[in-house]
């Protein structure tokens, strides 16, 4: 069974930065398109971020582009997501899953889905 896990979430002033990575349990994830999500209090999941195999280039939300980076380490087997220049609107729980990067916009179209990791930006 493929399952994913998030880790690296807390709580950050306002400016600050965090890293996010995500692993596979017992699967290598290097043969598939992982996407970031995130869910804030009262919303519906968006996605964030998501890289794809084919390319290896991440594709952004307009809302964190220039302040967040996504990457894959192959040798760890792990996706990581840089957080940087955090605002209080960042906050949310994070999730990372797999699924088609053409639909990074499109939560439905995950699976895999980790247990999230939760981000709180606040002073």
């Amino acid at each position: 069974q493929f399952q994913l896990v998030e880790s690296g979430g807390g709580l950050v002033q306002p400016g600050g930065s965090l890293r996010l990575s995500c692993e596979s349990l017992g699967y290598t994830l290097n043969y598939y398109d992982i996407g970031w999500f995130r869910q804030a209090p009262g919303k519906g999941r968006e996605g964030v971020s998501c890289i794809s195999v084919s390319s290896g280039t991440p594709n952004y939300a307009s809302s964190v582009k220039g302040r967040f980076t996504m990457s894959r380490d192959f040798r760890q087997n792990t996706v990581h997501l840089q957080m940087n220049s955090l605002k209080p609107e960042d906050t949310a729980v994070y999730y990372c899953a797999r699924g088609p990067c053409g639909s990074m916009f499109t939560p439905a179209s995950f699976d895999s889905w980790g247990q999230g990791t939760q981000v709180t930006v606040s002073s």
